[in-house]
């Protein structure tokens, strides 16, 4: 069972001075109206290409890699629109953490919530699809406002921020998983929850298979999502928060129940999950995490594509 992180008073030591700064004033940032603070997010997002020079690199690399057939004119545009979208995403951050829920639906959109009362009807926990966008934390928040679900997540190193984070997430939600935590996620699935789940990021050679994604045929992609819907038998929903252009707000689509998903084996389910991903991806590409080192690990024997 996951144990989540508990306040206590070792958060206070004055190794962690700087980041409750941090915290405050990015808590007294987003106070400010939100057009304001789309302007300010997507300044800090072009300055940051400035100063993450390797990130910057990661980013045009892993574009280049899934849409070699896009001009290179057009892939710049869209890198440069990205790193707005990472300064957004530090802003956005603060919105899903210390916003009030009415806040927060003042600028959403929502449609699709019918696929989840559907689920629910059927008697099915659901596998909610969650792709690493920058607008991540703000997707989760917006989604649990609606639907209340357990979050999977990694534990940061830091306990401050590990404590922080959880702290945010469960405003609107019910409990988080740790995302080792396969039994506590398919025992919540048989019990009809909702399962925040993101199956789009490399997390290495053990417990991943190779299996085509964009452009990249081999791109190592987790076994997890075979054995959360084989044993848990969930409803497979996607959804996409993606932020309005011109500080016009955010829309959350949630997709209908992806029902063609075959469960022959680890790859076959891999591969399917993947097109899903695209899918989800390809609605708000600029908005996408493609600062991670996506496709590091290789099969045994292939070069690095970094």
């Amino acid at each position: 069972m996951t144990q989540l992180p508990q306040f206590n008073r070792a958060l206070l030591h004055p190794r962690y001075w700087f980041i409750w700064l941090g915290i405050i004033l990015l808590y007294l940032l987003v106070l400010l109206p939100y057009p304001l603070l789309y302007f300010i997010g997507c300044g800090l997002g072009r300055v940051s290409m400035r100063l993450l020079k390797s990130r910057v690199s990661i980013a045009r690399r892993n574009l280049e890699l899934c849409f070699p057939q896009m001009p290179t004119a057009e892939r710049e545009a869209m890198l440069t629109r990205n790193f707005e979208s990472l300064g957004m995403g530090l802003i956005e951050t603060g919105m899903a953490w210390f916003w009030p829920d009415w806040r927060i639906k003042k600028w959403f959109k929502v449609s699709g919530l019918e696929h989840i009362s559907q689920a629910a009807t059927d008697g099915k926990g659901v596998l909610l699809i969650g792709i690493h966008f920058l607008t991540l934390e703000l997707g989760a928040r917006i989604f649990g406002i609606y639907n209340p679900g357990i979050g999977v997540y990694r534990p940061n190193d830091n306990p401050l921020i590990d404590w922080l984070q959880t702290w945010g997430r469960m405003r609107s939600n019910k409990s988080m998983l740790d995302r080792r935590d396969l039994k506590g996620m398919i025992r919540a699935l048989k019990r009809g929850e909702i399962i925040w789940y993101a199956p789009d990021h490399d997390y290495g050679p053990r417990s991943s298979v190779f299996v085509p994604l964009f452009a990249v045929e081999q791109a190592a992609t987790t076994k997890g999502s075979y054995l959360l819907i084989r044993s848990g038998n969930p409803a497979v929903i996607p959804f996409v928060p993606r932020r309005l252009p011109s500080g016009k707000g955010y829309e959350m689509v949630i997709l209908p129940e992806q029902t063609a998903i075959p469960l022959d084996n680890e790859h076959a389910t891999a591969a399917r999950m993947n097109q899903i991903i695209e899918n989800c991806v390809l609605m708000a590409p600029d908005q996408y995490m493609w600062l991670h080192r996506r496709f590091k690990t290789r099969p045994d024997g292939q070069p690095s594509l970094y």
